[in-house]
């Protein structure tokens, strides 16, 4: 699936484009179930075990920013998780043993899709080595006016970076501390059908949606078999095993010399990123004014 220099640039920027993953049919299936939940939506008040809310929800107005663990409400997302063509791109950077973790989907609605702020995936959750990466299917044209993913080139070959605000973790990093040039940023843009994989310790985050298009971004979090994650896996080893899409399981983790800093003391606001990034005073992105309407 992918080119040498694809596979360079990964290894340069931590973060690539593939164009033409999914198909036209595969998109639109994609958009018309995701605009089913949104309207299913309308009778919510608060978060719930499916559904992250933007702070100016209303049944007038549904307004979801997440959707948690779409692969288990919904086939349409489900057979992504061993879409051939995306197995192949993580076989090509890390061989042939692969395995799932979780997936979630972000929504950037037109006007006033919320912000992700600066952060390394690899604070959230570190493994033995770091042979993982988030893979996002891209259900829009994402360009730079919509809030596309931003990543700082070679960051992911750096330190993992403090997520930790008053002494609990926050899922992002204070921009005031300037850690990393984030004018550097590059965007991740591309059409829909198109996939972005981005390392699990590049710094990256997301600017508001202030376009008037959508910006649905379909996560899937996938790591090397032989890479286990520190925190452990509460449901066991048959279940963690039954997460691979190909190869091999084993029980050999792989162990690199990688920095590791856990996600410790827990975030007071639990329940996705955008909750716990409420924890963070020194915010980089600033809302969009329709947010408020």
């Amino acid at each position: 699936m992918l080119t040498q220099a694809q596979k360079d640039e990964y290894e340069r920027v931590g973060a690539i484009v593939v164009p033409d993953v999914l198909s036209a049919e595969e998109v639109a299936e994609l958009r018309a179930v995701t605009d089913g939940f949104v309207e299913r939506a309308r009778g919510l008040t608060a978060h719930d075990a499916v559904y992250d809310l933007e702070d100016s929800h209303s049944a007038a107005q549904p307004r979801v920013r997440r959707i948690k663990s779409p692969h288990l409400h919904h086939d349409a997302y489900g057979r992504l998780v061993k879409h051939p063509k995306i197995v192949a791109v993580l076989q090509d950077l890390w061989g042939p043993d692969i395995r799932f973790d979780t997936a979630k989907l972000n929504m950037k609605s037109a006007g006033f899709g919320a912000a992700v702020e600066w952060h390394q995936d690899w604070a959230f959750y570190p493994h033995t080595n770091d042979d993982l990466a988030a893979v996002g299917v891209c259900m829009d044209d994402m360009d730079l006016e919509n809030g596309p993913l931003l990543v700082i080139p070679g960051s992911h070959r750096g330190p993992v970076f403090d997520h930790h605000a008053e002494g609990r973790f926050c899922g992002a990093m204070d921009p005031s501390r300037k850690e990393v040039d984030y004018s550097a940023a590059v965007p991740l843009t591309g059409k829909a059908g198109s996939i972005t994989v981005h390392h699990v310790r590049a710094v990256h985050g997301s600017a508001p949606n202030t376009s008037d298009r959508e910006r649905r971004l379909l996560l899937f979090q996938f790591r090397a078999a032989d890479a286990w994650p520190l925190l452990g896996f509460p449901d066991g080893l048959e279940k963690y095993d039954a997460l691979m899409v190909a190869g091999t399981p084993g029980i050999e983790p792989r162990l690199a010399p990688v920095p590791v800093r856990l996600p410790l003391p827990p975030a007071d606001l639990q329940g996705s990123i955008y909750e716990n990034q409420k924890g963070l005073k020194n915010k980089f992105f600033d809302a969009p004014k329709a947010a408020a309407e």
